[in-house]
Order: structure tokens, then sequence, then C-alpha cells
């Protein structure tokens, strides 16, 4: 195991941890449960970083590192729903994306072709976080970050799609 998969899997085992902190003391500021989020978010960027610096990327890692960032953004926010904090449908419109996304991808990755990264989905990513901070720490201007994590989601999504038309074209023939 590499460093960058070993960083991955901690970020999956801290969703429980940030998941059980958070619920102690919901809908107030809760640092303890926050820092534990940032950690695992912080994660994310190192071990993609890491794995390309050190040319450490493998099919696993690319396997689960998307999967430990959707565990991580879809607890946060069913945390949020769970105290009445986020409605369900802000929720489902970020979590279909990112199903939807993944389905791309690996309808993509069997005809061989890879679907990077773009600036929408880092964008996506950070206000997404943004926002999930925001309101762990009980700021006012929570529920407008949302808003802007839930657009920035849909273009996002919406610009997925758009540059992989070749990929859908041909899946559906």
């Amino acid at each position: 195991m590499n460093l960058p998969n070993f960083i991955t899997l901690t970020r999956i085992l801290l969703v429980p941890l940030f998941t059980f902190l958070y619920l102690q003391e919901p809908g107030s500021m809760n640092f303890a449960a926050t820092a534990v989020f940032l950690l695992a978010a912080l994660t994310d960027a190192l071990d993609g970083y890491l794995a390309r610096s050190r040319k450490e990327i493998t099919r696993f890692g690319q396997l689960i590192d998307p999967i430990a960032d959707k565990l991580l953004i879809t607890a946060a926010l069913l945390c949020l729903i769970e105290v009445g904090q986020v409605s369900t449908w802000a929720a489902l419109v970020i979590l279909a994306r990112e199903f939807a996304v993944s389905g791309l991808r690996i309808l993509a990755a069997a005809e061989g072709k890879v679907i990077p990264a773009s600036m929408w989905g880092k964008v996506k990513t950070v206000t997404q976080i943004v926002a999930v901070t925001a309101f762990f720490l009980g700021i006012s201007w929570a529920p407008l970050v949302l808003w802007v994590a839930v657009l920035a989601t849909i273009v996002s999504g919406v610009d997925y799609f758009r540059k992989a038309q070749d990929v859908l074209r041909s899946s559906m023939e």
C-alpha cells in the first residue's frame, strides 16, 4: 500500500468520526467535528498531490479516491439533514450530480477514456466544503454558501456531460 492510498483510506475512516462528533452537538459551533471534517477534506488534495508527484497513481487509488470524496460529502449532508439545517432537495441535487458524474466516468473508463477533473469540479468541491464547514460552525451565512454550492454543483455536472458527448454517444449505440 502506497502513501496516497493510505491517506485516502484514512479519509474514509475519518467520516464516521466526524459524523459521530457532529451528532453529539448538532446545530451549534462544533469545533471538533469541523476539525475532523476539514482534515478529511484536506487529505483529498494531499493524496492526489502525492500520487502525482511520486508517480504512485494506482487503479485502486483512482477507484477509491472519488468514493472517499462522495462518502465525506454524503455523510456531512446527511448529518445536516438529520438536524434540519439543510433541505433534502439541496442535498439530493448535490448527490445526484455526484452519482451521475461517477456513472459517466465509469462509462468512459469502459471505453478506455478518462474524464479529467475540471475547474468547475474544483469550484464545486471547495464550495461544498465551505458550506458544510459554515453549517458545522453555526455561521449565519451558511445557507447562502449552500446555494452557491448547489449552483456550482449543477454547472459542474452540466460541464462534465457536455465534455463527454462522445462517451455518451458511443455508449448508446
